[in-house]
């Protein structure tokens, strides 16, 4: 049992970390939108989410590997399960656009308008409202 609550705090801990990059890096972009043609200021925002894309990228990974142990180790299973899997599918291919969006500013790429990015902003909170409705209700 004791293994089972450390493998979940952690896993819970790295999700957090994860989702913190998942919403900061839209920001960022709605931020490079409305910079303009300040150089400096566009240059540290594109290093500023370089560097979160990349603590991202590491946070899903851990919390994945912490996810898959809660799953093979622990025997977590159901159909609760397979949906949360699949929203959790979903917001890393959001991440991923997102990310896409950024190396596109460092190519010279325009960004969509900042309040289309705004609003491109809400939506995983939409996907982790029902992931944590899933986990804890668990309702299939």
């Amino acid at each position: 049992m004791n293994a089972y609550v450390w493998t979940k705090t952690f896993h819970i801990v790295f999700v957090i970390a994860w989702m913190a990059a998942v919403f900061y890096l839209p920001r960022i972009l709605v931020n490079i939108a409305e910079a303009g043609d300040e150089p400096a200021v566009r240059a540290r925002l594109v290093l500023m989410g370089r560097k979160l894309y990349r603590f991202g990228h590491m946070m899903f990974g851990i919390a994945a590997i912490l996810g898959l142990t809660l799953w093979l180790v622990f025997h977590m299973s159901g159909g609760w399960l397979h949906a949360k899997l699949a929203l959790v599918a979903a917001l890393l291919v959001y991440y991923i656009f997102t990310g896409r969006w950024l190396k596109g500013v460092d190519k010279g790429q325009a960004l969509p308008s900042s309040r289309t990015l705004r609003l491109f902003n809400e939506l995983p909170l939409v996907a982790l409202i029902a992931i944590v409705w899933l986990v804890l209700a668990k309702p299939f």
